[in-house]
């Protein structure tokens, strides 16, 4: 028995792209083993020297891996089909976490995708635990012969070639064929169980992580924050940047509720509903559309089930019932909300009125093909504009251009800006319509007949004159981080635009950031009062510290806290520092209150207790905000709750010092 290598993912009809590559003179990915066995008989071929590894300390190689059942999945990080197997991945891990090993070979579409920098944040962003290896290259990717992303290729304990699979689905074509190879290597004794060493990536504790989309609410003075990768909504205000609400609990789930408990999976594009009471969400991670009462602080499920729509394109119908596949923005307009339908290459409309939820553009084939709105061919829209007319804008990233939809009974899709010639031809490139470039860009906005787009990939805030087809560089097109005249971006991923400034998500930064519409003049929001939420901390929550005990004499006393930060960090001097103390065992009373909450405060912090006789236990929970010394709005926060054990006793000292260091939040 064999798997066969089909192609049917990036570029084909299930929305897949790549270019074609000759196989390597002496590898396939077809064998012809055993009609009982799935075991190969084609040696699998070893890994290059010299490629760049990650989620590893060192290289790997096939021959050490003996013994363990190895998947290779080669993908690219903006391709939608990719992210839709990562939980058929995460699946199989955890089967067979004894067994198998995932290498991600990350064979890059894109320039930008092949930085080995970008790949570590992308790793960090959907949580990938497994080795990955940059193949910018495309060594690895001709040594098997692959052609879309993703391509999928199995070798079994013995170093041998099973097979191959491209495309999405991968579970129920691994599983069985795994579950097969784990016996019968098992019955030869030919199976190890011994775990690999890993080296995991991790994201520094940033107020935001990797915030996706970005909307600007002038009536209300409100700015709507994706926090993506914290999985919930973050509500500031616009014009001091102090958090004045947060919707959902910090960890990753599909519940509605109130917006202590509710759940998103990397929420992306928003939408205010003409009462500036609802706030629509592409929940992108839950193919769902998800509808936030601002007033009641409670989500509730306007369409999707949680799981990717199992038909593709999807089927119209009635909402909640209807299922989506990655929708990564959302518009309103009157009682229409148009949804950028990232996974099927579609854009969608839900009626407000009748919750009847239809196809508007795409046939459901990736390409850029224009033509009528239900035949036309988009590429992985991911952001959505509309100007006065009702003519819809959209980024359609995959094939690095702003394309527009008309309504209407006979409106069509056109081209606006970038190339016409297909997936491929991107860059950085100023001028007028068709002679344009971008590179994957994921967001954009109307303001009085022009667009800004935020050219994601190019690192660079574009603007488009619609009445010329004019397309210049606002700002950025370095990738990095500074702000003034010459801002750097890290992959900007949404815009949106209120009183003279766009406000840009600045993903990989993890911030966001003004941007003058006209002068290009940027600077960073510092956003603050984050933790007075209990739905702050995100998915790990607090550190928990007990200190060795301690002994003090009773009466007055204070405790002094060295707080020490990481070499290269300081306080931030606009959010406070917050510290809530308490105290069991009868042995503490805070002279000064329990709740410090100081900006810029002297280090060691001096707190005034007064103590009484016995034994128990001190608790600081702690909220600081620091910052990189030479970019001092690049914040991050950290959370710590100390806990103390004291014993009070005639001849104690009367000063309990007590020292905590923060982490370096890069390891």
């Amino acid at each position: 028995m064999a798997l066969t290598l089909v192609a049917a993912a990036c570029g084909g009809s299930t929305g897949g792209e790549g270019p074609t590559l000759t196989p390597s003179e002496t590898t396939t990915v077809t064998t012809a083993p055993p009609p009982d066995s799935f075991a190969g008989t084609t040696p699998a071929p070893e890994f290059p020297d010299g490629l760049e590894w990650l989620n590893v300390e060192r290289p790997l190689s096939l021959a050490e891996l003996r013994g363990k059942l190895v998947l290779l999945d080669f993908w690219t990080y903006g391709c939608v089909n990719c992210i839709h197997i990562i939980p058929d991945l995460e699946r199989l891990e955890d089967q067979y976490a004894e067994e198998l090993v995932v290498i991600g070979v990350h064979s890059a579409k894109f320039a930008n995708e092949g930085e080995t920098e970008n790949i570590r944040d992308v790793i960090v962003r959907y949580g990938l635990e497994h080795p990955v290896v940059n193949d910018r290259d495309f060594a690895v990717w001709r040594q098997w012969g692959a052609n879309a992303w993703p391509t999928v290729v199995l070798i079994d304990p013995a170093g041998n070639i099973v097979g191959g699979h491209s495309g999405e689905g991968i579970y129920p074509v691994f599983q069985p064929v795994i579950d097969s190879l784990v016996e019968e290597f098992d019955g030869r004794g030919m199976i190890d169980r011994n775990p690999i060493d890993l080296s995991i990536e991790v994201a520094p504790g940033t107020v935001l992580s990797f915030p996706g989309k970005v909307l600007a609410d002038p009536v209300g003075g409100r700015l709507f924050i994706a926090d993506t990768n914290h999985h919930r909504i973050v509500v500031a205000d616009l014009e001091t940047g102090e958090v004045i609400d947060v919707a959902g609990s910090g960890g990753r789930g599909f519940e509605d509720g109130g917006f202590e408990s509710a759940s998103f999976d990397q929420p992306q594009g928003m939408a205010l509903g003409d009462d500036g009471s609802t706030l629509f969400v592409a929940d992108l991670g839950n193919h769902a559309v998800r509808a936030v009462d601002l007033v009641s602080r409670s989500v509730a499920t306007l369409a999707g089930n949680g799981q990717q729509a199992t038909t593709y394109p999807p089927r119209p119908g009635v909402a909640p019932d209807v299922e989506l596949s990655s929708p990564w923005d959302v518009l309103v307009d009157g009682n229409l909300l148009y949804v950028a339908m990232a996974g099927s290459h579609q854009l969608w409309t839900i009626d407000l009125d009748g919750a009847r939820f239809d196809p508007f553009a795409g046939s459901g084939r990736e390409g850029v093909a224009g033509g009528p709105r239900l035949s036309a061919e988009l590429a992985q829209p991911s952001g959505l504009a509309i100007d006065a007319s009702g003519r819809v804008y959209f980024a359609d990233s995959e094939s690095s251009s702003i394309r527009w939809a008309d309504p209407g009974s006979g409106g069509g899709v056109g081209l606006l800006a970038g190339s016409p010639r297909g997936l491929f031809d991107f860059g950085l490139v100023d001028g007028a319509g068709p002679d344009a470039r971008f590179q994957h860009p994921l967001g954009v906005v109307h303001v009085d007949g022009r667009l800004f787009v935020a050219d994601t990939y190019n690192s660079a805030i574009r603007v488009i004159d619609l009445a010329t087809g004019e397309v210049t560089t606002l700002a950025g097109g370095e990738q990095g981080w500074s702000d003034g005249p010459e801002p750097k971006f890290s992959e900007p991923g949404g815009i949106s635009y209120a009183a003279g400034g766009l406000f840009v998500a600045d993903t990989n930064n993890h911030v966001i950031r003004r941007v003058d519409a006209v002068t290009g003049e940027t600077k960073t929001i510092v956003l603050y009062g984050i933790e007075r939420f209990p739905n702050s901390g995100g998915d790990a929550g607090p550190d928990q510290v007990r200190v060795a005990a301690l002994g003090a004499g009773p009466g007055p006393a204070t405790i002094s806290l060295d707080l020490s930060l990481p070499d290269g960090y300081k306080l931030n001097d606009i959010a406070p520092l917050t510290i809530e103390w308490s105290a069991d065992g009868g042995v503490a009373e805070f002279t000064d209150g329990p709740i410090l909450s100081v900006v810029e405060p002297a280090l060691p912090l001096v707190i005034p207790v007064m103590l009484s006789a016995g034994t128990g236990t001190i608790r600081a929970e702690a909220t600081v905000y620091y910052c990189i010394e030479e970019t001092s709005e690049l914040c991050l926060v950290h959370q710590v709750i100390l806990e103390i054990p004291l014993t009070v006793a005639d001849g104690g000292a009367s000063v309990i010092p007590v020292q905590y260091r923060i982490p370096d939040p890069v390891g």
